[in-house]
């Protein structure tokens, strides 16, 4: 229980507090792939042929977040294949998937809570991803139609 002496205390508090709530979680660093649940069905949803599936399962990627605020760049290297995207939260951005399901999508990321939620729309449906850190782990949900991925990496750093 939280007591206060003056009202000048638990505005104080309040204050701080609502000041706490707003900033964003801080992902910079680098995270390395520990574990990956249903992958393959999830590359299958995209389209993603049968070698590169197989290839993708074997890899242990290394993702390197660069955060100012809202402003991120998310660059996933691996032996296989290197990505980038650079966002910045509350912006729609055209982006092309190049390299991967070559398809060019509409991409929003938001803040839903302390989770960084992006949608995509274009050609397939229910289309998105999800990080989040818990526990100094980094957490990334995949959605493509009903395919689930389920991505938990470790700090590398």
């Amino acid at each position: 229980m939280l007591w206060c002496t003056s009202s000048l205390d638990l505005a104080t508090l309040l204050k701080s507090r609502a000041h706490r709530t707003n900033m964003p979680v801080d992902f910079t660093g680098k995270w390395e792939l520990e574990s990956s649940e249903n992958l393959e069905n999830y590359l299958k949803a995209l389209d993603i042929d049968f070698a590169i599936r197989k290839i993708a399962a074997h890899l242990t990627p290394i993702k390197t977040f660069i955060q100012d605020g809202d402003n991120f760049v998310i660059k996933t290297q691996s032996a296989f294949k290197s990505y980038e995207l650079s966002f910045a939260v509350g912006v729609e951005k055209e982006e092309f998937t190049k390299g991967f399901d070559n398809r060019m999508l509409k991409t929003l990321v938001t803040w839903e809570g302390d989770k960084l939620v992006a949608i995509q729309k274009g050609e397939k449906a229910n289309r998105g991803w999800k990080h989040w850190i818990e526990d100094d782990k980094l957490y990334l949900e995949l959605t493509c139609e009903d395919a689930v991925c389920q991505q938990v990496y470790k700090r590398k750093d």
